[in-house]
């Protein structure tokens, strides 16, 4: 296969993902936290412990916007900071019990969305898209 071909149709593709995960997630969000602050939630919520560093650089948000946001989920009582026990200037990032719940339910209103989406799709096509996806996090998206 063409590796060029190839490559525009994972600019294609990674294009439709955005598109579709931004369909899937409209609306989803609290009123009381920010757009950005949400897509901090999720990524924590997927990664489960995650250091500050990672947050701002899969987030593209600088260090000193990236802690400000931090701070502002802890005073709501959506994450915690735990301190590593190893290296006590090191710090990961958890979603709270409240945190937890928000997301849940966020996921939740987003898998209902997604059911909707695959209503027509039979088993086979389902076990299809779950081997595109298996390959898809181990050769692209590791």
């Amino acid at each position: 296969m063409n590796k060029n071909a190839l490559f525009h149709k994972l600019v294609l593709f990674t294009s439709s993902v955005h598109r579709v995960t931004t369909e899937l997630t409209k609306d989803v969000k609290s009123e009381l936290i920010t757009q950005v602050q949400y897509k901090i939630l999720e990524y924590i919520a997927v990664n489960q412990s995650v250091t500050p560093s990672e947050v701002s650089e899969c987030q593209n948000i600088s260090m000193p916007n990236t802690s400000r946001e931090l701070r502002k989920l802890m005073e709501k009582g959506l994450i915690e900071k735990i301190t590593d026990t190893e290296d006590r200037r090191k710090q990961f990032v958890c979603l709270s019990d409240k945190g937890k719940t928000m997301m849940n339910e966020a996921f939740s209103y987003i898998e209902s969305r997604f059911l909707t989406r695959m209503q027509n799709a039979s088993e086979e096509d389902l076990a299809e898209i779950e081997h595109a996806l298996d390959i898809l996090q181990t050769k692209v998206f590791y």
